[in-house]
């Protein structure tokens, strides 16, 4: 009788069903079956409704609205723990918490690294990621980290549009390295919006460093919540005589008014990854599947290969 030892087996998390299942597909693998019990009190339990003995598992859930995404990962990975799994891959396409990296100001908690010791503590081996809000939360971690890049999505896809006259935008002084790291597959220039927020998810005031004239922008942003600040940002860009402004952001928190913000506003395009999944659908929103991404990323893990051959342009 063959052996289950180093059998790869991937779940979802009810999270991240439809990207799980894309997944799956690209890797030429069902999704393990899980069963997520729930009580009249909200409380729920997830339970595995196969053998996972001896298996390699990878575990799939965005942890966007973090509470119960987070907890219900916790359970599968201390569930996959108990039942005697041989070794335990979080996959985390958006990895919520990310923008509480740091204690930047009196008497906060840096949630990213409270999360990476829950996860850590559930019994975890190896967490599999895409585009942090800081890089440095891969040093939170005391186990392997696999930190994907969504540039190997976007790069095509804005090469195929085609823009005659393309500049490179960030919408804020924080993200001129992800845009710097963009343009430099363009050959293009960089031009950054500084801004002052009086608060969380509010704008005070904004200005463009760099000319725009002529041009046309691609933001680039790792997240976007509320929109506010891409928004501003491309009708600051528009005023300033730019012929077209688009963006790009890997996480698609859409919180709050934002689907209405993008809607109303001057950007041509939002082109987004499916690593969250969307409320509803919106004529100006585009979804490119990370699910290959995450395959190969999964078989290259499995097979001992590299990573970072994966993000070769």
């Amino acid at each position: 009788m063959p052996s289950a030892f180093n059998t790869v087996k991937l779940f979802s998390g009810s999270g991240t069903t439809a990207l799980s299942e894309r997944i799956s597909k690209s890797y030429g693998k069902e999704l393990g079956k899980i069963t997520l019990s729930r009580f009249s009190d909200g409380e729920f339990q997830p339970s595995y409704d196969e053998s996972i003995r001896g298996c390699d598992v990878f575990l799939i859930q965005s942890t966007c609205q973090p509470n119960d995404n987070l907890l219900e990962l916790l359970m599968m990975i201390d569930a996959a723990k108990r039942a005697s799994a041989h070794y335990i891959t979080a996959v985390i396409p958006y990895f919520g918490l990310a923008r509480q990296d740091r204690k930047d100001k009196p008497r906060v908690a840096i949630g990213a690294k409270l999360v990476a010791n829950l996860l850590v503590a559930a019994g975890i081996h190896r967490i599999m990621t895409m585009d942090l809000h800081a890089a440095q939360i891969q040093g939170f971690f005391d186990i392997p980290v696999d930190h994907l890049d969504a540039s190997v999505i976007f790069v095509p896809y804005i090469k195929s549009l085609g823009l005659e006259n393309l500049t490179i935008a960030s919408p804020d002084m924080g993200g001129s390295y992800r845009a710097r790291t963009f343009a430099k597959y363009f050959n293009a220039e960089v031009v950054i919006c500084d801004k002052r927020r009086k608060r969380a998810n509010e704008i005070e005031s904004m200005s463009i460093i760099g000319d725009v004239t002529g041009q046309d922008i691609v933001l680039i942003d790792d997240i976007i919540d509320t929109a506010g600040t891409l928004s501003k940002a491309a009708g600051l860009i528009m005023e300033k005589g730019a012929r077209s402004v688009r963006a790009v952001c890997t996480h698609a928190v859409l919180s709050g008014k934002a689907y209405e913000t993008i809607e109303n506003s001057a950007l041509t395009e939002l082109i987004v990854t499916d690593t969250i999944p969307l409320k509803h659908e919106s004529p100006k929103i585009r979804v490119l599947s990370t699910s290959d991404l995450f395959a190969k990323a999964i078989a290259n893990v499995n097979e001992h290969a590299s990573i970072s051959d994966l993000f070769k342009i």
